[in-house]
């Protein structure tokens, strides 16, 4: 062989070299990057995550030697498209991980939620602004949500920089009635009383009949939770309010709660209660010192006071929250390309029908079929229960091939709709226990049950229709749920 021959030989053996050990390098930070994220993650557990960072370590090493510069150019070839191969995966991975851990730690630990006050005058009224109403009479509540109130009349006084004539009423509709009479001009309010105004009879036009003028919203604290329970603790223990909000956006926006349900989950026994409380619930609120009102209008105050209020039905603490709106709802069903859900009866929504069943059904049908009741003889009673197979239809196809398809499409759906107190760590060890263990789970659902009437609340003076609870129903999901607590098994 030639010099000339040699020399390019030996050029050929640094570039490869140089090309192979610069390949090695990105492997090894991909590799060390992937651990470093599933570490991060804290879903997969430690045997799992040993696993894989040997399986990543003998790869490089295959890689590697592939490499060497001794070693023929196909094999080096094979070599470096095996790394880059591996690469690629590692870089796809990695970005759906991060996504995940990002997503799952926004909506977890939530320390705020939202307040909404409007300003409303008659449809007709002329003013456009608050400026232009700054010499009217303002009708407030004087007591219910009064703290709300005084926030947003504070907020008032400081926009237009002078104070402000108030009237105080007693109720709501008292509220309503002052500002249709004339006896302010405009009213103060939390934007959730307008839609209950407007159920009450008498005031079916009243939302029509009005316009928002102004609207002022802030952050609120919630009540840090004194559970920091998760599935690794002694008991492995806890129970969770699911809390489905009558609202579209954002999902920290206090509102009615249309869904409440209660989840008691027991790691040891691997079962999950599901009690099921209709919105209607005349129970009193834990802010209403005693007197009743719907269980539905619990939200209007706050998760807390929703949290409380159902803790003091059943006699348990309530460790966490997940709350989620309907626009999130909608999100979630159409990322995983719809559920499977079964249906106690044939009956149809609008445009919508559903058999007696199974039936597979896409984002709007799942959420008509979530919160229709008027259909059935048994009204909440039945929503509830069909709220329950949705959830039952989302969890299975949670574990299906859907996940991962729309995977972008979940995480967005998720982000920014769900809403929950229960810390990041608790939720990952919650999956961790999962895929170490493998054990299946004991879903068990229960709603409870009541008769109608038409009865004055706390947040309404007017008579609304309300739901008497029945005591025995009531007693009964105690008893369920102790039986889990204690880990009894559910027949």
């Amino acid at each position: 062989m030639s010099k000339r021959e040699n020399e390019s030989v030996d050029m050929k053996t640094k570039v490869c070299f140089c090309i192979g050990w610069l390949v090695t390098a990105v492997q090894i930070v991909m590799s060390v990057w992937m651990v470093w994220l599933l570490k991060k993650n804290n879903m997969l557990p430690n045997k799992l995550l040993i696993i894989a960072a040997v399986v990543l370590a003998v790869l490089i090493v295959l890689c590697r030697f592939l490499m060497k510069k001794e070693i023929r150019l196909v094999r080096f070839i094979i070599g470096v498209v095996i790394a880059a191969l591996v690469c690629g995966v590692l870089a796809f991975a990695g970005g759906k991980v991060g996504k995940l851990t990002d997503t799952l730690e926004n909506i977890t630990d939530a320390k705020e939620e939202t307040t909404k006050v409007g300003v409303y005058v008659l449809a007709d009224d002329p003013a456009q602004s608050i400026q232009d109403a700054s010499a009217y009479r303002f009708g407030i509540l004087a007591q219910i949500n009064r703290d709300d109130t005084d926030n947003a009349v504070a907020q008032i006084e400081e926009e237009l920089a002078e104070n402000i004539s108030v009237v105080e009423c007693n109720g709501t509709t008292d509220l309503a009635d002052a500002l249709t009479s004339g006896d302010c001009r405009a009213i103060v309010m939390s934007e959730d009383f307008v839609g209950m105004i407007s159920e009450s009879e008498g005031y079916e036009n009243f939302e029509s009949g009005i316009r928002e003028i102004a609207s002022y919203e802030w952050k609120t604290a919630v009540k840090k939770t004194s559970s920091d329970k998760t599935l690794t603790d002694e008991k492995g223990i806890f129970t969770m309010f699911i809390s489905g909000i009558d609202t579209y956006g954002d999902v920290s926006t206090k509102s009615r709660s249309d869904v409440n349900i209660i989840a008691v989950v027991n790691a040891n026994t691997h079962q999950i209660l599901l009690v099921s409380t209709p919105r209607d619930y005349f129970v009193p609120l834990s802010i209403s010192g005693g007197v009743k009102d719907k269980l539905t209008h619990a939200g209007i105050y706050g998760i807390d006071v929703s949290k409380d209020t159902l803790g003091m039905l059943y006699d348990i603490d309530m460790d966490y929250y997940f709350r989620v709106n309907f626009s999130g709802f909608e999100d979630l069903i159409d990322a995983l390309g719809g559920v499977t859900v079964q249906s106690d009866y044939d009956f149809s929504v609008g445009s919508y029908h559903y058999t007696k069943g199974t039936n597979n059904l896409n984002a709007e049908q799942a959420l008509a079929f979530a919160r229709e009741r008027h259909s059935f003889a048994e009204g909440d009673r039945q929503r509830g229960k069909d709220q329950m197979e949705v959830i039952k239809g989302v969890i299975q196809k949670l574990q299906t091939p859907a996940v991962l398809q729309n995977f972008n499409e979940l995480m967005k759906g998720l982000e920014g709709s769900f809403q929950t107190d229960m810390p990041y760590d608790a939720l990952s060890n919650l999956v961790k226990d999962q895929l170490s263990d493998g054990s299946s789970w004991n879903v068990k659902s229960y709603s409870v049950d009541g008769s109608g009437a038409m009865s004055s609340t706390y947040s309404m003076s007017q008579k609304l229709y309300v739901m008497v609870p029945d005591q025995s129903t009531v007693d009964q999901a105690k008893t369920m749920i102790q039986q889990v607590i204690n880990g009894e098994t559910l027949e």
